[in-house]
């Protein structure tokens, strides 16, 4: 056998063994997404002003612009920590951004609020339901990430479970937000962010164990 059918003998077994770990990644953070989506309206539902909310109230659409601002990012993450050779790289920069717009927003709250109210936004009505909740909600994602994972080869897997941890906590807590009255970003930057951080910590751990080859 020459070098030519060689190359195209292994290209094609690449071809048939497995798809490529991107779709993999993909299909399942879709997934997550629809049996998190499922699981949320079997226990909780949509705020009773929703409609009123998402277009009348500017700290309500700001909490999908932070969940989200980190979720996508994290996304992109997973997609590169997948692979053996893959690198953070300038993604983990775009973290930066939604972490920016949060302290903006807190720092303003705190700026345009008397002082003696500020524990009651920080607090709000139900701060324990998001220590419940987000992660509840991100166990779906959260599983089938990491199961994609499995299929690729992370060089880094602690980063590539953290980076699982995150997008399935960002999802878990867009899909709390809207239930949640709660809009403070105060609240936000407290509850909302240990919930998230919880599932991204648990991800760096379980990843360092199930991801290792």
């Amino acid at each position: 056998m020459n070098t030519d059918d060689l190359i195209k003998a292994l290209a094609a077994d690449n071809a048939t063994v497995s798809p490529p770990i991107s779709r993999t990644v993909l299909i399942a953070l879709a997934a997550g997404l629809i049996f998190a989506a499922v699981h949320f309206f079997s226990i909780l539902a949509l705020r009773p002003d929703f409609a009123h909310a998402i277009t009348h109230d500017p700290r309500f659409i700001f909490k999908f612009v932070f969940t989200l601002g980190l979720g996508i990012p994290a996304a992109l993450l997973v997609l590169r920590l997948s692979r053996p050779d893959g690198e953070a790289g300038w993604p983990k920069w775009l973290l930066v951004v939604p972490l920016l717009l949060l302290a903006l927003a807190v720092g303003y709250e705190m700026l345009s609020s008397p002082m003696d109210h500020w524990p009651v936004l920080a607090l709000g009505s139900m701060p324990g339901a998001c220590m419940k909740y987000i992660p509840l909600l991100s166990i779906a994602p959260f599983f089938a990430t990491l199961y994609a994972l499995r299929h690729g080869a992370p060089s880094n897997p602690a980063a590539a479970g953290a980076a699982a941890g995150l997008v399935s906590g960002a999802i878990g807590a867009a899909l709390y937000a809207t239930f949640c009255v709660d809009d403070s970003p105060m609240f936000l930057a407290i509850w909302y962010v240990a919930g998230m951080a919880i599932v991204t910590a648990l991800g760096a751990v379980i990843g360092s164990r199930l991801l290792r080859w």
